[in-house]
């Protein structure tokens, strides 16, 4: 038991440059690239019967730049009603002021 347990304390901290050091064991460790069979080929392979619900990149990059443009131009308005409803308000301030001053000066 106490075998196991100074085996598995050591291996946890052998430091990273003495793991680099065995390459029989470093190379053991890692996994190696397997192609792809005829089950995934096939699988990856392009079907016609779906060619027509596939969208066409122009026809996606068109709908996106218009729903950009649209977004920009809703916002903008927005930015302008806002704008000018504080205009408005602010001009009805001082009209509201000069008719209170005027009438307040003439009593």
């Amino acid at each position: 038991m106490a075998f196991l347990l100074r085996n598995s304390v050591a291996s946890h901290f052998q430091s990273y440059s003495q793991r680099g050091q065995n390459d029989s064991l470093s190379q053991s460790r890692r996994q190696f690239h397997v192609g792809p069979g005829p089950r995934e080929k096939a699988l990856l392979a392009p079907d016609p019967s779906l060619k027509r619900f596939k969208s066409h990149k122009k026809g996606v990059a068109l709908v996106k730049r218009l729903g950009d443009v649209l977004t920009i131009v809703i916002v903008a308005g927005a930015c302008y009603e806002i704008y000018v409803r504080a205009v408005m308000r602010e001009e009805a301030r001082q009209q509201a002021k000069e008719q209170a001053g005027a009438s307040g000066a003439s009593a």
